[in-house]
């Protein structure tokens, strides 16, 4: 039952990657900027 639930949390995790990816792409400069800034303030993001 683990594998299952496991499998499942990765499809889940595969299907929440791609659904960012198409966001983020969509993104202008200043936005990019601004979500880098974002996420490297929460440590998201160690550079």
């Amino acid at each position: 039952m683990t594998t299952r639930f496991s499998q499942s949390e990765d499809y889940r995790r595969d299907e929440l990657i791609r659904i960012i990816e198409q966001s983020v792409e969509k993104l202008t400069l200043p936005e990019l900027e601004a979500l880098y800034y974002d996420m490297t303030t929460k440590s998201y993001i160690n550079d």
